[in-house]
């Protein structure tokens, strides 16, 4: 009986250490070649500006090459596509931003699901928008941009970073509220958008604030109103649209990290814990608020129920606007 207990013993042992090969491959072996990031804008705006810090750190971190791949279009939808069809073994991971809960109510037919055919890692940060106009507007406040944008003939142009993104369905809610005549123009990412800004070819653009904050110190741009329950101090005396007299108009991007779906949990905590640690460096979170950007660093369970949530609040967004994207 004894060694019968003890065959047994050994069993359950051995098909516990079978139960967990997850655990002991994230442990041991991951990465064991290069690991890409994608990013579904064009380098040089936020999004990619802080997959690059993150990578950086992982390759160093990891001792195999962290390598960001920019992959843009179709408001965010042609990266989450290639993520979602990616083997979900850690070697593709996913730096997106709010876009990628907006996507299944915008969009009439996707090829994927926005929650179920990922893994939520980490919320890294979340960036308000601010409504900016090129310096030769003659404004100087939300009420002075209203007028001037009503007294134009043939409506002005608002750009975006893309269809079906915060920055699009931020400036349509705000379209409804004040009954501005305007076209949408969008691009692929903020480095365009920011290039027609500023050469007055689109007239006002809601932003993110990381995007758009040296141009608002140099004073190529300027700041109407910030987005957010409160003022921010990267942009010390901007109101907020609630002290400019729009009140309960907020908006935010987020930046996050995803992969593809069925990543085993150990993996997805190991790469959590990996970045978050990154992220949580003095150095990091100083960058990070000079951007403009609030630091978050949820763990999985966090950033899963953050999602949802996002989900629901830009479903009602979508459904208040009438945006839709075919």
């Amino acid at each position: 009986m004894e060694r019968i207990q003890r065959r047994s013993l050994g069993l359950l042992a051995g098909a516990s250490i079978l139960a967990a090969p997850g655990l002991a491959w994230a442990q041991r072996d991951y990465p064991r070649r290069a690991v890409r990031m994608i990013v579904p804008y064009p380098a040089g705006g936020a999004t990619d500006v802080i997959a690059r810090l993150i990578t950086e750190k992982l390759t160093a971190k990891w001792g195999q090459p962290v390598v960001v791949e920019n992959r843009a279009g179709a408001g965010t939808t042609v990266a989450s596509e290639v993520v979602a069809r990616s083997e979900p073994d850690g070697y593709t991971l996913y730096e997106t931003t709010s876009a990628h809960t907006i996507s299944a109510s915008l969009y009439s037919k996707l090829s994927y699901d926005p929650i179920r055919d990922f893994s939520a890692i980490t919320l890294t940060a979340t960036v308000p928008l601010v409504l900016v106009v090129p310096k030769a507007v003659p404004v100087a406040d939300l009420q002075g941009f209203t007028a001037w944008a009503k007294a134009q003939p043939r409506g002005i142009a608002v750009g975006s970073t893309g269809n079906g993104t915060a920055q699009h369905l931020t400036s349509e809610l705000f379209k409804g509220r004040t009954g501005i005549t305007w076209e949408h123009v969008p691009y692929r990412g903020d480095a365009p958008l920011i290039t027609d800004l500023l050469g007055g070819r689109v007239q006002a653009s809601f932003a993110t604030l990381s995007a758009v904050l040296p141009h608002i110190r140099a004073g190529d741009l300027k700041a109407v109103a910030i987005a957010h329950g409160k003022q921010v101090g990267a942009l010390p005396g901007v109101p907020t649209f609630a002290e400019a007299g729009l009140p309960d108009f907020e908006a935010a991007t987020w930046f996050g990290t995803f992969a593809p779906a069925r990543l085993p949990e150990a993996l997805r905590e190991r790469i959590y814990r990996d970045i978050s640690v990154i992220v949580a460096e003095p150095a990091m979170t100083q960058k990070l608020n000079e951007m403009g950007a609030e630091v978050n660093n949820l763990a999985p369970a966090e950033f899963d129920a953050f999602i949802k949530r996002e989900a629901a609040r830009w479903a009602e967004a979508v459904r208040m606007s009438g945006a839709s994207v075919d």
